[in-house]
């Protein structure tokens, strides 16, 4: 079937980073904004810990956004909803983020060439922060909200990747098939099996690439901005 859709991943294929000095930095920035707060900091902290990587493991039961909040305040001594405890945070502090993540000019051309050929754009990220600091990380690739069609964010989403469940919602909300779409990203556990498994198209971005279980990268359609530009180019 023609592809008409692209699905791109964010951190580390359109905006390049280390996902593990990004995760540690964003830690450490939540810890600084609440230490700063609360005299008992170490119990925010980690029960902030808790609830994302608990939210990670979503069933689909309720949004992202609905478990961080019920795993977070499930915690003891937590009396300040999340929401309003990391408003703040979100609004000026992840802005700091910035400083460790790199900048492609390419990611804007993929997205410019993507939109003369005619095709749809979703931001398929993993959606484990609120909307507001995804559209910060778009922006820092050069890139606007408005280049997509749609965008996962915790608000919007039921599950994290790599479950099936979180490119299946997708399809749902877009109206489209997966053999019309071709996913984008650099993890090949994360944007690269569940494609294959669900039928989609799917190209390896090697800029940044993330292969933690160690797969053999051949088994996908692979390279760098200009194979990239290719593949688009031929759709």
């Amino acid at each position: 079937m023609k592809t008409t859709t692209l699905l791109f991943d964010l951190d580390g294929t359109l905006l390049p980073l280390d996902q593990d000095e990004f995760i540690i930095e964003y830690f450490r920035l939540i810890a600084e904004y609440l230490t700063k707060r609360k005299p008992d900091a170490d119990k925010y902290i980690n029960a902030v810990k808790q609830a994302v990587f608990g939210m990670m493991k979503n069933d689909g039961s309720c949004t992202n956004e609905e478990l961080f909040a019920m795993l977070y305040k499930e915690k003891p001594g937590k009396d300040e909803a999340p929401e309003s405890l990391f408003e703040a945070f979100y609004k000026n502090d992840f802005e700091k983020l910035k400083k460790v993540c790199g900048y492609a000019p390419e990611a804007k051309k993929a997205i410019e060439l993507a939109k003369e050929k005619g095709l749809r754009l979703i931001l398929a990220t993993n959606p484990a922060f609120p909307s507001v600091a995804t559209y910060d990380r778009i922006r820092w690739a050069g890139l606007v909200p408005e280049d997509f069609e749609h965008i996962t964010a915790w608000e919007n989403s039921s599950f994290c990747k790599p479950e099936p469940g979180y490119y299946r919602e997708i399809f749902k909300k877009c109206i489209i098939c997966p053999s019309e779409c071709m996913m984008i990203g650099n993890d090949t556990l994360d944007d690269m099996l569940p494609s294959k498994a669900l039928g989609m198209k799917y190209f390896l971005l090697t800029n940044c690439l993330v292969n933690r279980t160690g797969r053999d990268i051949n088994e996908f359609p692979h390279g760098g901005w200009k194979e990239l530009f290719d593949v688009i180019s031929k759709l």
